[in-house]
């Protein structure tokens, strides 16, 4: 089944801080839920496709990040896993693991507010994730060590092979 091809067209400056109004509204109306402070909105075509404030402590999620659960929106909204054309606009720069998300997600375009120092100084350790990313793994605290097997390979055989698989 073709994707659906969007070309990301730049917002005038007032909408982006608009959106930018919507995330931020997000992440304070979330630490008064209890929640961290942190949200996100997901825009393309513009209109909203999905928005969210931070999720972790209230989902015992780890990955529960406004970022992450604004994606999952979005693509449910939509009923794709991909958001071609899509604008993320996040209250705060989004740290590694969003990061991943929003390139899986094939997000075309990122804005935010505060910095990975503003999180730093609020008590927030993204900081200290980009920089173990930029060491060796051997230097790391936690080992992340493969273990090959002799089937190591087999669920991507099985995938190439499979007919009905949905690439992305």
């Amino acid at each position: 089944m073709p994707l659906t091809q969007h070309r990301l067209t730049h917002a005038e400056p007032a909408q982006e801080h608009a959106w930018m109004e919507q995330a931020i509204g997000l992440a304070v109306s979330n630490v008064g839920a209890g929640g961290g402070p942190f949200g996100a909105v997901v825009v393309r075509d513009g209109a909203v496709l999905g928005q969210s404030g931070n999720r972790v402590t209230e989902s015992y999620d780890p990955t529960a990040h406004a970022e992450i659960m604004a994606i999952r929106a979005a693509c449910r909204n939509i009923a794709d896993f991909r958001l071609d054309g899509a604008l993320l606009v996040s209250s705060c720069e989004p740290c590694p693991m969003c990061l991943t998300a929003i390139l899986w997600a094939r997000v075309d375009r990122v804005l935010f507010s505060a910095d990975r120092h503003d999180a730093a100084a609020a008590g927030f350790d993204d900081l200290e994730f980009y920089r173990l990313l930029e060491r060796p793994r051997s230097t790391w605290s936690m080992p992340v060590t493969r273990l090959a097997h002799d089937r190591s390979t087999q669920p991507f055989a099985t995938w190439t092979a499979h007919a009905d698989r949905i690439d992305y």
